[in-house]
């Protein structure tokens, strides 16, 4: 579950500092009861930006597989290979 604290709860650093990696998840930080900041640790930043690009690198090779007409089944690349390289 979400965390979501008051932004006068950052006069503690230390506890949101605690809160940010004990729950290794966003912390949500509200003003006039409304969405301001989001507050989060360095792992946890990190993690996310690799899972970005992650999903960035399947998104690109999955459009690429899509829009190209020219498929090669695996095996008759390999064997292609094998003749090309090695002469079996």
């Amino acid at each position: 579950m979400p965390q979501i604290r008051p932004i006068t709860d950052l006069r503690n650093t230390n506890e949101i500092s605690d809160l940010a990696h004990a729950k290794k998840e966003p912390i949500f930080i509200t003003k006039n009861g409304y969405g301001d900041l989001v507050v989060m640790s360095i792992e946890t930043f990190d993690s996310m930006l690799a899972d970005r690009e992650l999903d960035a690198a399947i998104a690109e090779a999955e459009a690429e597989y899509t829009s190209d007409d020219l498929l090669i089944d695996a095996r008759e690349a390999l064997s292609s290979l094998k003749r090309k390289h090695f002469g079996k």
